[in-house]
């Protein structure tokens, strides 16, 4: 008892003397104190004395795939930040090198008092097939931001990711780039056949078909690694620019056009995507498609609430459409060497 006082204490900035007359139900505790007692009992997990249970603001799952890539813990910031203005709690659920994963936060949210459940390029699917049944029979609020596969009866907030492939494309061959290619992340990603759709499409309305085009795409690992990976076999088909489905792809390439004595973007162009922080710190500044985050975490909360406030839940795709960052990283094409 006394280790679970000072834990509600200290995340309340409270003393524990203070906790016990809220716990007591003592009168002579201001509201706002009071209020910051009982959402650390939330947040700890601690069940709430029968008489305070009916104040219990839910609590908000934010489930995302990691930290590592920043537009995951944007998307996070953006997300908490409107949730508690709301009086709802956030709670982060993300996995973590020791083997948390998303099924066991899903356990634990379903034994609170749970209020919905936000993924972020994540879906329930990833909470696997028993927790995702529970989750349906339970009616848990959830919404979608860029799920990884595809979903059906659940609201979703996605990027317009074809438009994002389409706005890349357009910059680069008016840049005077013919061979541009494709590096997306692993088959069967959601997002990234979206915005394969596009860069079909995109050569379709040049009257290019799939001969020209297929040998221009690559799959990899959303990280650095994979972009450096990916981008040789590129090169050998002549491309001049780069398109990558994440920033992290980008700037593997990056890396890898320079171990070949390649510049970047005297010799190769490279589009990312996401405008994750500090890429207009990098070297060079990076070009790439900024997402609305902002705009996105919004609507994502309104579909939230409106379950939340018992209304059906709405079987629909909101798309945003992203905006192109022209940085250092592309630049018109040079006249190849005359021999």
């Amino acid at each position: 008892m006394t280790k679970r006082l000072s834990q509600i204490a200290g995340f309340a900035g409270v003393s524990e003397a203070t906790v016990s007359r809220v716990l007591n139900g003592s009168p002579d505790v201001a509201q706002g104190t009071r209020d910051s007692v009982l959402t650390a009992l939330d947040v700890f997990g601690f069940e709430r004395p029968a008489r305070l249970r009916r104040d219990r603001a839910p609590l908000i799952g934010l489930v995302v795939p990691d930290l590592q890539n920043p537009i995951f813990p944007a998307f996070t910031e953006a997300l908490a930040g409107a949730l508690n203005k709301r009086g709802l709690i956030p709670v982060l659920c993300t996995r973590t090198a020791d083997g948390v994963s998303e099924a066991h936060y899903i356990q634990m949210l379903l034994e609170q008092n749970i209020g919905g459940i936000i993924f972020v390029g994540a879906s329930y699917a990833d909470a696997g097939p028993e927790h995702g049944r529970e989750l349906k029979e339970r009616q848990v609020p959830i919404v979608l931001i860029n799920a990884a596969d595809e979903n059906l009866g659940v609201p979703q907030v996605c990027v317009d990711d074809s438009v994002a492939a389409q706005q890349a494309l357009v910059h680069l061959a008016g840049l005077g780039h013919e061979r541009i290619g494709l590096i997306l992340g692993p088959v069967g990603h959601v997002p990234s056949a979206r915005k394969l759709a596009g860069y079909s499409a995109y050569w379709a309305s040049q009257g290019k078909g799939p001969e020209y085009w297929r040998p221009l795409v690559t799959h990899a690992m959303f990280a650095m690694e994979g972009g450096a990976m990916a981008l040789p076999r590129l090169l050998a088909e002549g491309a001049t620019a780069v398109v990558c489905a994440s920033d992290a792809l980008a700037l593997g390439a990056i890396r890898a056009a320079r171990r070949q004595g390649l510049r970047v973007p005297q010799d190769l162009s490279v589009v990312g995507f996401d405008d994750s922080l500090y890429m207009v710190a990098t070297d060079p500044p990076l070009t790439t498609a900024r997402q609305p985050v902002q705009a996105m975490a919004a609507a994502a909360i309104a579909a939230l609430i409106s379950q939340v406030d018992g209304h059906a839940t709405i079987d629909e795709l909101m798309l945003f459409e992203p905006e192109l960052i022209v940085r250092g990283s592309t630049m018109m094409r040079r006249a190849p060497d005359r021999p």
